[in-house]
Formats: C-alpha cells, structure tokens, sequence
C-alpha cells in the first residue's frame, strides 16, 4: 500500500520535469517551414505554413507573426516558432477511396519553441496524417492542429493575465 502512495505521489512531480520553463506569451512568430532534406512538393510547404498561421490565430493567440514581419520586433515575451520537416510519405487518394488500409499521407515536423535569442524553450515532433477521407493536403491540416496545440498548451496566455 506504502509503495502504490508513493508511485501516485512522486510520479506526477517527476512527469513534470519535461514541462518548459512556464512562459506564457500572447504573441507568437511562426518561421517558414523547413524541407532541407526531405523532398517535400512545393503546396505542400505553402500549406503547411498558411494553415499553422490560421490554428495558432483560432487557438486564441493574440498575435500571430509572419518570418519577417516587422510588427514583431520589441514584442516582449514572443515566442518563435521553428519548424523543420524530418519525415513525409506521399499517399494516394484513389487508394483510400477504395481500401482503408493502404495510401495514407504523413508528415513529421520537428517543432523548436524559442525565445527571441534563440534560447530554447520547447522541442518536439508532430505528425500529421491523413488516413481515410479526403485529400493529401488534409495531413497538413492535421499538423497545423496539433503543432497548435502543443503551443496552446504550453504558451498560451490570455490577454490580461
């Protein structure tokens, strides 16, 4: 009994060690996508891009900047967004119309939180996927979602807090 108290005490304390350093920020800039090494198809980059910009703006943040928008400088508390693509397999839509089971689209983004210096304050890989319906560009979609999330979850901080 001693020990199941334990586990239930200490776990929760040492599963928070992950957690960034707590900024919270209303104001985010959101870094064009990167596809160094992985040969990605040029609309899929664009949306890649334009649809993380709509999720983190219906994710509440105030302020969402564009690479090298000049609104952003002297924003105190800005967080950077990094995104650099490490892993994307092409589906097909034919296949998904006739099998649930094969021509899935999937796309990993390796997504760098930073502070303005450069200063990291979050790292991790989101995918984003396509399975059943609709069209391989959804997966971007999908990424744009999740990544938006994470920066919810973790930066997010409502005007007047």
């Amino acid at each position: 009994m001693c020990v199941f108290v334990l586990f239930f005490a200490v776990f929760p304390l040492l599963a928070r060690t992950n957690q960034p350093a707590g900024m919270k920020a209303a104001a985010i800039q959101v870094e064009m996508i990167q596809s160094d090494e992985i040969r990605l198809p040029a609309e899929f980059q664009v949306a890649l891009y334009e649809n993380l910009i709509r999720q983190l703006e219906k994710e509440g943040f105030q302020h969402v900047y564009r690479e090298g928008d000049r609104n952003a400088v002297g924003v105190s508390g800005l967080v950077v967004l990094h995104s650099t693509v490490c892993g994307f397999k092409a589906g097909s839509e034919r296949a998904r119309q006739v099998t649930t089971v094969s021509g899935a689209t999937s796309i990993t983004v390796h997504c760098q939180f930073t502070r303005l210096d450069g200063t990291s304050l979050l790292e991790r890989d989101v995918n984003g996927k396509v399975r059943f319906f609709g069209g391989n560009l959804k997966a971007t979609y999908d990424f744009a979602k999740k990544a938006a999330h994470v920066a919810h979850e973790n930066f997010f901080s409502p005007v007047g807090e």
